[in-house]
């Protein structure tokens, strides 16, 4: 039995996905990777207008690539493989014709900015902090988070969170372009709130609207360079200096 994701039809007429591994601040493994390819198959069906990504609880939205299982990971081949799988995930959930939603309701880490960064809109909860803290761990972005945040944000915003790899408020995430909206309270009904004259307009017009972006990416090439970020990846996850940080942070566990 699936503990890692569920995912609810809602009657506003979306598709909520939920990674329900609270226990691991929901991070993501090969479980909840699959679980997102489920989701965004089910958005064929054109009863969903829109997909909502979110996290159980209220201490992490997501906390990026689950060490425990990635750990075991050593080679640049052995690297490539998973990087290359969940990017394409990514992409897919990228240039997925209707609109999606991230529900920022805790802590984003690393790949979790890069599942957020996926999504047309992010939503936060007051208070929380999200980052690319990949370049603390002796890589980049390898799920393609950082060539689409390049595409969301301007350069210079990009290069910063990128760069610092470090924890942002996230009210200073809005003032860089990166979050769309910030919520005291209950974010689901806030983010309904703030989503309901998107969600009452018809889907074919949403999913025209959308299909204009995704026809910039691919006449832009964005898929070919986001395999480019995934090969720079896995070479540096080979590197001593990555796995000497990876078996420090188990070694804490």
């Amino acid at each position: 039995m699936n503990t890692a994701y569920k995912l609810e039809e809602m009657p506003q007429g979306f598709l909520l996905f939920t990674i329900t591994r609270p226990e691991k601040r929901n991070a993501i493994n090969y479980d909840v990777l699959e679980g997102l390819e489920v989701a965004i198959e089910k958005m064929k069906d054109p009863a969903y207008k829109a997909l909502v990504v979110t996290g159980e609880g209220e201490k992490a939205f997501c906390s990026g690539g689950d060490l425990s299982v990635f750990h075991t990971l050593k080679t640049e081949d052995q690297a490539y493989g998973m990087l290359s799988m969940a990017s394409k995930i990514l992409v897919k959930l990228l240039m997925l014709p209707k609109p999606t939603i991230a529900l920022i309701n805790g802590t984003a880490m690393g790949g979790g900015c890069e599942l957020a960064t996926a999504c047309d809109f992010r939503l936060a909860k007051a208070g929380v902090k999200a980052g690319f803290v990949q370049g603390t761990q002796a890589i980049t972005t390898g799920w393609g988070g950082g060539t689409m945040l390049f595409e969301k944000i301007s350069a210079s915003s990009a290069m910063k969170l990128l760069m610092e790899a470090k924890m942002v408020e996230v009210e200073k995430l809005v003032e860089l372009g990166y979050i769309d909206a910030v919520f005291e309270g209950d974010l689901m009904e806030s983010s309904l709130e703030y989503l309901k004259n998107i969600l009452a307009i018809e889907a074919g017009v949403l999913e025209a609207y959308k299909t204009m972006l995704v026809r910039k990416w691919t006449n832009t090439g964005l898929a070919a360079r986001i395999e480019e970020e995934v090969r720079t990846n896995s070479r540096l996850w080979e590197s001593d200096a990555h796995h000497e940080v990876v078996n420090k942070f188990l070694a804490k566990k």
